[in-house]
């Protein structure tokens, strides 16, 4: 975790992402890098995006002076403002670094919204195969002391797995492996129970506390936040794809609901072979 990259539109609902970014960064002692997206005008629209990006450049420099104490003193802090299309400038900020990720608030002004939210929620994983985490209230800016780890029957789901064990491992969290499923087809949980034990496994081999449970409900989503909310979890770890419908390459229907539904932060991963392969049929 070298480095974290935040989008910020400077309304207040996206500073949330930077205040949660500041206790990871001190946590992993990474760099932080705001990110400022300028939409692209041509012509007579120059004067008003040179007067935008002055503004943005002064937002900035006391964003810095603001924030600067609470960081490590080892941890760079910086900015860059971009012009272009939020998604793609943002996941190419992020992708110009090895080991790092996008932490940011689903809230926001001046269309920042939809950069996860709404029909564009794909946008971003479609673009980076970086870890995001997503948060929408205050309530949860603060120390991660349980994770909930939705464990599925497809192959990519314990791929977030080691992440999920860096993140628990800095903050001595506690991680909640769910075994979730709408199936009451004995089969199905016995492969559930066979992912959860190599899990088990990997998080004893890295002295991180852990509990399992076996979850069987109507709306695999549903149950895991409903779950998340009942142990008061600070974070949920899902793989962004959860199907292998074409019209859910990367964004399934489960994951697409978890991430615009619950009210706790969201730790995003993308497969990695699901991503290049969706970026070879892209090209």
């Amino acid at each position: 975790m070298k480095r974290i990259i935040v989008p910020i539109d400077f309304s207040q609902e996206s500073i949330k992402g930077l205040e949660l970014a500041i206790i990871y960064a001190n946590k992993f002692n990474s760099d932080l890098q705001m990110v400022f997206v300028q939409s692209k005008k041509p012509g007579r629209f120059h004067v008003k995006l040179e007067n935008q990006y002055n503004s943005a450049m002064e937002e900035f420099e006391r964003m810095l002076r603001k924030y600067k104490d609470k960081l490590h003193k080892d941890c760079k802090f910086t900015y860059i403002i971009k012009s272009g299309k939020i998604h793609e400038e943002v996941a190419n900020q992020v992708d110009a670094f090895d080991d790092s990720m996008i932490i940011c608030s689903t809230d926001g002004e001046s269309g920042f919204a939809d950069f996860v939210m709404g029909s564009n929620a794909s946008r971003i994983v479609q673009e980076t195969d970086k870890p995001i985490i997503t948060v929408t209230s205050e309530k949860y800016i603060g120390n991660v002391e349980k994770i909930v780890l939705p464990l599925d029957i497809s192959k990519e789901t314990r791929e977030k797995v080691p992440m999920v064990a860096r993140i628990a491992s800095a903050f001595n969290s506690e991680v909640h492996i769910i075994k979730v499923t709408s199936s009451t087809n004995e089969g199905i949980h016995n492969k559930l129970r066979m992912y959860a034990t190599q899990v088990k496994k990997y998080f004893d081999e890295k002295g991180i506390k852990y509990q399992s449970e076996l979850l069987v409900g109507d709306n695999i989503a549903d149950s895991t936040i409903e779950y998340a909310k009942t142990i008061d979890a600070d974070l949920i770890a899902i793989m962004t794809e959860q199907t292998t419908s074409l019209a859910n390459l990367l964004l399934g229907t489960h994951a697409y609901q978890i991430l615009n539904t619950s009210p706790i932060p969201v730790l995003s991963i993308t497969p990695k072979g699901l991503f290049f392969t969706y970026h070879k049929i892209a090209r």
